[in-house]
């Protein structure tokens, strides 16, 4: 009975590991918007200084994405929409995804 409720413990751990795993948004390198209009939005939108927007425009410009948010899944969704209403291809994943590093509020 202590190796069921072990087994238990470890899946609950893991559920609630994963349902506390932040989201993070993603912009894409697109052939359309300009250096300085991803620029732009991500100062104008998120509020960045000048510098960290800079340095997200040339992670997407280099990189092809970078991670511009992070947090609850809901607040993504909205964050992905703005960017879809700035005319910027985003998506949202969670962060423990492969390739949905944090990295937006590493520096913030």
């Amino acid at each position: 009975m202590t190796t069921s409720s072990a087994t238990q413990e470890d899946t609950r751990t893991e559920e609630v590991s994963r349902l506390s795993d932040p989201w993070v948004t993603i912009v894409w390198n697109d052939p359309v918007n300009l250096m300085s209009y991803v620029a732009y939005v991500f100062e104008s939108y998120f509020g960045y200084p000048q510098a960290k927007a800079a340095k997200l425009m040339l992670q997407v410009h280099h990189e092809g994405r970078a991670v511009v948010s992070t947090g609850p899944r809901e607040r993504m969704e909205v964050d992905v929409q703005a960017m879809h209403g700035f005319g910027l291809w985003a998506t949202l994943q969670q962060s423990g995804a492969p390739g949905g590093s944090a990295g937006a509020g590493e520096d913030a």
